[in-house]
């Protein structure tokens, strides 16, 4: 009897399985995904320049210390060139632009870039 119990469980058997046929004929379905990206950037710039020495004008005219008339083109060293008026009873004008070498402007910006994004997908399916 001990055999013949052990000769059942060992020997092979087909097993069935019954086919399952869905309730619905045709549906649909929805998917909506939402997604943010936030970028935040910020921008250090330093911008550098050479010694300028700059002088416009009119009505003028540029002498050294012995009032005697130069060219300002080729002076190095303003501290010895004066400016006098030509004729007084015209208009005048004189500009002086002076700037040593080294940081000229700094420029700081900061930003925040948000995206928003949304995506539906709509899936219809029949049977």
């Amino acid at each position: 009897m001990k055999h013949l119990l052990l000769l059942l469980l060992i020997s092979p058997t087909a097993a069935f399985a019954q086919s399952a046929q869905p309730n619905f004929t045709t549906g649909t379905m929805t998917q909506t995904v939402t997604a943010t990206q936030t970028v935040t950037e910020t921008q250090a710039i330093e911008r550098f320049g050479g010694d300028v020495y700059v002088w416009n004008g009119d009505n003028m005219e540029a002498i050294d210390s012995n009032g005697a008339s130069v060219d300002i083109s080729n002076i190095t060293d303003t501290a010895d060139v004066q400016f006098h008026i030509v004729d007084t009873t015209l208009p005048w004008q004189l500009e002086i632009t002076t700037r040593p070498a080294g940081l000229v402007e700094t420029v700081d910006i900061s930003r925040t870039i948000v995206t928003d994004t949304t995506t539906n997908t709509l899936s219809v399916f029949a049977q």
